[in-house]
């Protein structure tokens, strides 16, 4: 419960934080951060600031570089998947904008601090929006993406196009013609996964929500503290993996316990499921899968032949070392792809 005695929920995962941990919170601006969904609030009180996607920041760079065709601007508003609308400091005049990513409380951030930069030019009717330089392109056909599209994901794609939409709504243009590039991307994406999965040239434009979440150990802890507390859980990896846990399992409470799978399983008890996309669970229980596969990725391994197989080899395993437990793969639109139970 909150100062009023309402209770606090997390606007972008929908937990019910205890009212123990709002207690422990003193400071009121804190608080209106968790509940705005920009801040996480830890078992010990103290709250995270969650950070902006690299899809939020390009759409922010986008949305300023149409509206400064008409006046400068220094901010915009950007709506995000997760539903809201948040806020981006940007730099922007005369059909040029820049756009700092901020990461909030997540010190493992790779892509902190990188510029985008969109330029904007009047068109007569319709978008066109154009990936330039530190953008990364994939270097093969994947199950999503076609060899040489531009890392971009449907997710940020639909942020970035709503954010020029309604640039053009404010300004009145029929048109505009985008250009987005990221300075520093081809430097900055060395430091990223980018290289192992087929990325090349620049850093990938993604955010399932819109927002980085933060991560360090007061927040593990409070997640490790709400599977002690739970007897009936679904342990999830991803955002999407969050949401479909909670469609296919809403009897049970659902947590987020990203790569920490073995701190989360070792303190799990009583019905415990494991739900999610293929990749980081699959990789947990048998790290060499793609190994002679000729795949990059789990997700283009699911896409094989046979891959069916592959996870009852992969569930036998689990059942042997995890015998309570029950783990669920389903695909980024939500199908059961496999069910160890």
């Amino acid at each position: 419960m909150n100062r009023e005695g309402n209770p606090v929920t997390d606007p972008v995962t929908g937990f019910v934080y205890p009212p123990e941990w709002v207690s422990a919170c003193q400071d009121s601006w804190s608080l209106d951060l968790v509940t705005s969904g920009l801040g996480v609030l830890t078992s010990g009180g103290s709250v995270l600031k969650r950070g902006y996607t690299t899809g939020t920041t390009a759409a922010a760079a986008c949305k300023a570089a149409i509206l400064s065709m008409k006046d400068p601007v220094c901010d915009v508003r950007v709506r995000i998947p997760c539903g809201l609308t948040v806020t981006i400091p940007v730099e922007g005049r005369d059909g040029h904008a820049r756009a700092s990513k901020y990461a909030g409380d997540y010190p493992g951030d790779a892509t902190a601090g990188v510029v985008f930069e969109a330029a904007a030019y009047p068109a007569r009717h319709g978008i066109v929006l154009s990936a330039g330089s530190g953008i990364g392109r994939w270097e093969r056909d994947t199950p999503r993406f076609r060899k040489g599209d531009p890392a971009i994901s449907p997710a940020a794609l639909e942020t970035i196009l709503d954010a020029i939409t309604d640039a053009l709504r404010q300004t009145g243009f029929s048109g505009a013609r985008v250009e987005l590039s990221v300075p520093e991307g081809k430097a900055v994406a060395a430091r990223t996964l980018n290289p192992r999965i087929g990325v090349a040239g620049g850093i990938s434009v993604l955010g399932s929500t819109g927002l980085v979440e933060p991560w360090d150990d007061h927040l593990t802890g409070s997640v490790l503290d709400r599977i002690r507390r739970s007897d009936r859980i679904v342990l999830t990896t991803g955002r999407l993996g969050l949401r479909y846990s909670r469609l296919l399992f809403p009897g049970h409470e659902a947590i987020l316990a990203g790569a920490r799978i073995r701190e989360a399983l070792d303190l799990a008890k009583g019905e415990v499921i494991l739900c999610g996309l293929p990749g980081l669970i699959l990789k947990f229980f048998d790290p060499d899968i793609l190994a002679g596969t000729g795949c990059i990725t789990v997700e283009e391994l699911s896409m094989k032949p046979g891959f069916s197989h592959t996870l009852s080899e992969v569930f036998m395993r689990i059942g042997e070392k995890y015998p309570q437990l029950r783990v669920v793969i389903v695909s980024r639109e939500g199908n059961v792809l496999g069910d160890s139970g």
